[in-house]
């Protein structure tokens, strides 16, 4: 989703960016996209807030699996709210996404990211993004599923 504010537009370059409607310095950004096949999508994710910067170089989307747009579109549709906590992760669990509703129309989304998540001495970041549930939660919703479609070019 790429801010109202922004000269950048969606496209495999830029990627997908999320800024929290309550601070614009708190974001993450899908990035560095590309794929070995048509069974899943490779891509960067960062994580920015004051004071933090993190990375997770190769996130793996799988095509076969519950994806992260049919997530963010559920929350999108759930836009009068829900109670309690909800998650989705990667396979891997090096992209962890918890997402919580609050009054006033608001979901708010924390990333986590883990490299190595087994490995020990490992880290983790998280950032939290305030969306507004209805429209910026479809338009993210739309905007990662544009990211993560299969290339077609990719071989079978």
């Amino acid at each position: 989703m790429v801010s109202p504010d922004s000269d950048r537009t969606l496209d495999e370059q830029a990627g997908v960016v999320v800024r929290c409607q309550d601070n614009a310095s708190v974001g993450v950004r899908f990035c560095d996209r590309f794929s070995f096949d048509r069974d899943s999508v490779h891509y960067a994710v960062e994580a920015r807030a004051p004071a933090l910067t993190a990375r997770v170089n190769e996130v793996v989307a799988w095509t076969r699996d519950s994806d992260l747009a049919r997530f963010l579109e559920e929350l999108a549709a759930d836009y009068q709210g829900w109670d309690g906590e909800r998650r989705w992760q990667t396979d891997d669990r090096d992209l962890i996404v918890s997402a919580v509703f609050r009054s006033g129309g608001h979901v708010g989304l924390t990333w986590t990211l883990r490299p190595w998540p087994k490995d020990a001495g490992g880290w983790s970041a998280s950032v939290t993004t305030w969306l507004e549930a209805g429209e910026q939660m479809s338009a993210l919703a739309a905007d990662v599923r544009h990211f993560l479609a299969p290339s077609r070019e990719a071989s079978p």
